[in-house]
């Protein structure tokens, strides 16, 4: 660590977390705030609400694509200079939308927004890591995470006070003053890492991203055509240059993703596991307000506020986490764990029509506690065994299976629940069956997926355990 960076050592650690968990609260808000909010929107702008979810999927894909360039960038033209970059280029991007007059305009300005947040939250990140022993990383962590855990919850609740009580504008210009406070704590406390591999595998990128943007654009369409065979061609056509890049990657010399990042036994556990669970742990705060309005005919409001008490639980989740690993370990904690997740998703399917509604706040509440221990625990496992050389583009590809499988998981829980809606002969047109049999589903999913972390050894992860 250079003697320039030691003078202010102890300031950046503490104020490091804080521009982390901004950058990662914008995001987290962005891509959930307008789902509540697509009906006025689409009032505004003479839109089909229908037509309105290329204002979502442009935001994700985005996020998606360019997600694998973010540690290629952080590299060449240091940390903080990127960082900075990143919330002006978000910040602008939100402005755009604010003042978006059609449609067009308006996806336009969700790419904008996505360029700006697929370098924020990954170089935000990676300068974390680089700043914390891995002894003490676990707790850095662990405070930048809750926004990620918040922002899900917030984001429908204050999409729709704004739009009720002010307009739909200011659900993008709430960003501003957030932004604003990310750069100037970044300009003094944000440090600027370098690194001197700076060759880029254009070709690579390219591959990869195209990769990413035909799953993406395959799983969100999934739920949304009549006729499901193209949809299935561009899924084939997905995986297929995912062996391209292997093919590709085999034979590069600096490849944006090294396979041998795969030869790390906890990466690799930690990739795999992040995918599998996030698909059910990520639609549930999409299909539990739907289920609260459509099938118990509440107002967004109202739904927005039975799943608030996830993100107060989750604090006491961060508090415990690391206790947690430090006696039980990491192999034992994420399969735990990621069953009590699974078993808890079923329980949602469990009260009737007639039952209330707020028979729902005690289980989502401990369904929050227990998802802030799993997020933590899998990042950091992901990140614990990596070679210093590798840890930008190890980063990049965690950030980038973060967000696939957030997105996958949003597209599987709705494919799951038209497959029952569409079961006449199961649910006999009762929409709230096809909601609780949609829970009972993903919840057996996600505990099929805590076997994964089977994998681990019981003492990995001891070097990330905090000093007493």
């Amino acid at each position: 660590m250079p003697d320039t960076f030691k003078k202010f050592d102890t300031t950046t650690k503490r104020i490091l977390p804080f521009i982390l968990a901004t950058a990662i609260f914008m995001q987290m808000l962005d891509s959930t705030i307008l789902n509540t909010s697509l009906p006025s929107i689409a009032k505004d702008l003479n839109e089909s609400p229908l037509n309105m979810q290329n204002a979502i999927i442009s935001y994700v894909l985005t996020l998606a694509v360019f997600m694998p360039v973010s540690g290629f960038l952080a590299d060449k033209f240091g940390t903080k200079k990127i960082f900075i970059f990143s919330l002006i280029v978000f910040s602008l991007g939100s402005v755009f939308c604010a003042v978006s007059q059609n449609l067009t305009q308006l996806v336009i300005s969700r790419v904008v927004q996505g360029i700006g947040g697929s370098l924020m939250t990954p170089v935000g990140r990676l300068a974390l890591i680089k700043t914390f022993d891995k002894s003490e990383l676990v707790k850095a962590m662990n405070y930048a995470i809750i926004p990620a855990l918040i922002g899900p919850v917030l984001g429908p609740l204050v999409g729709g006070y704004l739009v009720d009580y002010l307009s739909w504008h200011w659900i993008f210009l709430i960003n501003i003053p957030i932004g604003l406070l990310g750069i100037l704590l970044s300009i003094k406390n944000m440090p600027n890492y370098f690194s001197k591999k700076i060759k880029f595998d254009l070709k690579g990128f390219f591959i990869f991203a195209s990769a990413s943007l035909l799953l993406s654009t395959a799983l969100e369409s999934f739920g949304t055509l009549q006729n499901v065979t193209p949809v299935l061609l561009i899924f084939i056509l997905g995986f297929l240059m995912i062996y391209f890049y292997y093919r590709h990657a085999k034979k590069t010399d600096n490849p944006i993703f090294p396979l041998n990042l795969f030869q790390v036994r906890t990466f690799r556990v930690g990739i795999l596991g992040n995918l599998a669970t996030r698909l059910g742990i990520s639609a549930i705060p999409l299909l539990l307000p739907l289920m609260i309005q459509i099938a118990y005919g509440e107002t967004a409001v109202v739904s927005g506020w039975i799943v608030a008490p996830m993100a107060l639980t989750a604090m006491f989740g961060k508090s415990a986490v690391i206790g947690i690993l430090d006696r039980y370990g990491y192999r034992k904690t994420l399969m735990v764990n990621t069953f009590i997740i699974g078993i808890l998703i079923c329980c949602l399917g469990i009260p009737g029509i007639h039952t209330s509604i707020y028979w729902f706040i005690p289980l989502i509440g401990i369904l929050g506690f227990f998802n802030s221990i799993q997020f933590t625990a899998m990042n950091t496992i992901s990140i614990a065994d990596l070679r210093h050389s590798h840890t930008s583009s190890g980063n990049s590809l965690l950030a980038v299976n973060q967000q696939l499988a957030i997105g996958f998981g949003i597209a599987l829980g709705l494919v799951i629940l038209k497959l029952f809606e569409n079961n006449n002969a199961l649910i006999k047109g009762n929409i709230h069956l096809a909601f609780r049999y949609t829970f009972f589903a993903v919840g057996v999913l996600t505990i099929l997926s805590g076997f994964v972390f089977r994998r681990l050894h019981s003492r990995d992860g001891d070097n990330m355990k905090t000093e007493h």
